[in-house]
């Protein structure tokens, strides 16, 4: 087994959804004594924004392209190949501002590549990432109920035009609504990792 851990909290040691992810990755792992995990701390080592340069490196035929645009070509490869060869991917995705960090959003623009990681098709767009189970930990300070949570349909929404529709979403909610509520929504969180690891 191949596991992916993707982290996004600029809160390091300190962060609960690196916590949760964290607890789902070494579950994983016990279980699969042979698993082979990759980390990468996109808070730590953020992966480049799309900016016009990357895009136009992108739109630049391989054999055309400049060194400089081959090599920031490269960076967005190796995460596509991460992905790839993964068969688990957990990801830390804390709420940051009702979405995503801006870390994280770089990484789901890297890895999103036509005709790599998904393709147009007569029918419509097909995600080319299959057979792959997600976890998605996500902390937040409040508490959102699930016809006004304005993160997760998001995330959901990019892994399924990805193809990775096989998806478990950990919520550690409360967080910021004193510590008898923070306490709740870790409990609540690790029952659910539990649960859909048992």
């Amino acid at each position: 087994m191949n596991i992916l851990q993707i982290t996004s909290s600029l809160r390091g040691e300190q962060s609960e959804s690196n916590r949760v992810a964290n607890s789902i990755v070494a579950k994983l792992a016990a279980a699969n004594p042979n698993a082979n995990v990759v980390t990468r701390d996109l808070a730590r080592q953020p992966h480049p924004q799309l900016d016009e340069a990357a895009l136009g490196a992108l739109f630049t035929p391989v054999e055309s392209r400049t060194a400089e645009q081959s090599a920031r070509v490269a960076l967005d490869d190796a995460l596509i190949a991460q992905v790839q060869a993964a068969d688990v991917v957990v990801i830390g995705a804390p709420m940051y501002n009702f979405g995503i960090p801006v870390q994280l959003k770089s990484w789901f623009d890297a890895i999103a590549r036509a005709g790599v990681t998904f393709r147009y098709t007569e029918n419509g767009p097909e995600g080319l990432l299959k057979g792959k189970k997600v976890f998605i930990a996500t902390a937040r300070g409040g508490i959102y109920p699930t016809d006004a949570d304005p993160q997760v349909p998001f995330v959901r929404m990019l892994l399924n035009f990805l193809g990775m529709t096989d998806q478990t979403f950990v919520y550690s909610a409360a967080q910021s609504m004193g510590p008898e509520a923070a306490a709740k929504g870790q409990a609540e969180a690790d029952a659910t990792v539990a649960a859909a690891l048992a």
